[in-house]
This record gives structure tokens, C-alpha cells and sequence, in this order.
């Protein structure tokens, strides 16, 4: 009866890894041989893994990844497109998020700037980060109703608490007055406070071409630009090269 009536406290004060454990104990006899405080401490870091798992879980799902498998033990450096080994695995221990510091990739479509943004988001938050994924595109086009139902106040303040935003697909097109100040405002709230990684096909020298705005130019890249890692991405269409292995694959299966 006690112990039925402590499985169900620890259930109701939802203490699920600690339960688990315990109903795990109660089947090794072998337990036995150990102290009451070593049986405790394996309860304890049960819960505490089981609550972490699901913080992680959380944060991956809040950041609604483009890729949701990327993650940087997978990113294929056999691939030539001048990626650096040694530079990303010095990202890779999110020092730079530590520092409030930004991620540049740039590259022709195709290089697998959106894998390794995601990649690289994906591991922030393994860490502890928060994350989120954004278009470009679609970031605008959401910017813009908010605007028009009145939440646009509380849309730059999600964008600038989370600990990492994604800008995928950076500069696809001349970005119009509304489109250039809502940028601004956005790395605004964000420099120096946290990071943000931008892709884009276009090398950072063209920025100020794609904004075209000189002065709001100026201010947009001051605020991105000069604290920011890069890695320009060369060579041809990963999703082409892959395409082609597949088709050469099935015509050595006939």
C-alpha cells in the first residue's frame, strides 16, 4: 500500500524519470548491493536526464527546423565546396553564441547552406539555446500581417528573444523600404544580445547591392557583418551531384 501510494505522489508531482528508475531498481536484485545513497543518486540523474530530454525536445520543436535530421556529426566534408573542417568544428562548441556572435554562409543554390544552418541550430540547442528557423521570404511576408492585425510589436519581441535566429534564403531579391527598415529592426534588437545566421547565394559584398538603400545598408550590415563568422560555399549543386549518383545507381541495378 506505501508503496503504491509513493508510485503515485512521484506520478502526480510528475517526476517520470525518477519513477522509471525506481520501477527499473525494483527489478535488479543486484541493487540491493548498493548504498541507499548511491540507489538515490541513480533516481536523481534519471529525473534529471529525463527533464533535460525534454527541454531539448522542446527547443528542437520550437525552432522549426527546415532539416529536422541536420546535425553537424553528419555534414559531409568529402563533398569539394570549400568547406572548412576546422572552422566549422570550431563552431561547433557554440563559444560563439557565448559571445553574442553572428554565422554568414553564402553560396550558390544547392551548397547546402540551409543543412548546415540547420545543423549548426541544431546543436545550439543541444546546448542549451533556443533557435529559430525563418525564410526570408516567408520572415517579410509574416512581418507584413502582423503589421496589418496588430501583433507586429509582439512578432519583433519572439524574434528577439530567442538565443538564435535562422535567415535562410537572405537576398533573393531587392528588399522594398518596409522590407529593409523591418530588418534593421530586427538585428537591431538582436546586436550584441544574441545570434543570427543568414544564408544567402549572394557574397556579402553584394549585400549592400540587394538592400539598396546606402544608408540603411550601412546600418543593416554594421549590425550583422563585422562580428560574424563566414563560410563562403563554392562549387556545384550538392541535391544535383546526389541526383545524379541515384539515377547512376539504378542504371547499374538494370
Amino acid at each position: 500500500m506505501v508503496l503504491e501510494q509513493t508510485l503515485e505522489k512521484l506520478n502526480a508531482m510528475k517526476l517520470h524519470g525518477m519513477l522509471n528508475a525506481f520501477e527499473h531498481q525494483r527489478l535488479q536484485p543486484e541493487i540491493a548491493s548498493l548504498s541507499f545513497e548511491q540507489r538515490f543518486g541513480l533516481l536523481v540523474d534519471q529525473e534529471w536526464t529525463h527533464k533535460e530530454n525534454r527541454r531539448l525536445d522542446y527547443r528542437l520543436r520550437s525552432a522549426k527546423l527546415k532539416i529536422k535530421d541536420a546535425c553537424v556529426e553528419q555534414i559531409d566534408y568529402s563533398i569539394p565546396r570549400n568547406l572548412n573542417k576546422s572552422v566549422v568544428l570550431s563552431l561547433c562548441n557554440s563559444d560563439w553564441l557565448a559571445k553574442k556572435q553572428n554565422l554568414i554562409i553564402t553560396g550558390p543554390t544547392g551548397c547546402g547552406k540551409s543543412f548546415l544552418s540547420c545543423a549548426f541550430a541544431q546543436k545550439a540547442c543541444r546546448d542549451g539555446y533556443t533557435a529559430l528557423y525563418k525564410r526570408a521570404p516567408r520572415l517579410f511576408l509574416e512581418l507584413n500581417l502582423a503589421r496589418a492585425d496588430g501583433t507586429y510589436g509582439k512578432l519583433l519581441q519572439k524574434l528577439a528573444r530567442v538565443q538564435l535566429l535562422i535567415i535562410d534564403d537572405w537576398g533573393l531579391s531587392s528588399l522594398t523600404e518596409m522590407e529593409r527598415r523591418d530588418i534593421l529592426e530586427i538585428l537591431e534588437d538582436r546586436y550584441s544580445n544574441s545570434s543570427t545566421i543568414m544564408t544567402s547565394q549572394i557574397p556579402v559584398t553584394k549585400w549592400h547591392d540587394t538592400i539598396a538603400d546606402p544608408t540603411l545598408a550601412d546600418a543593416i550590415l554594421d549590425r550583422v557583418v563585422h562580428n560574424a563568422h563566414k563560410i563562403p560555399l563554392k562549387g556545384d549543386s550538392v541535391r544535383k551531384s546526389k541526383s545524379n549518383h541515384c539515377v547512376i545507381t539504378e542504371v547499374k541495378k538494370l
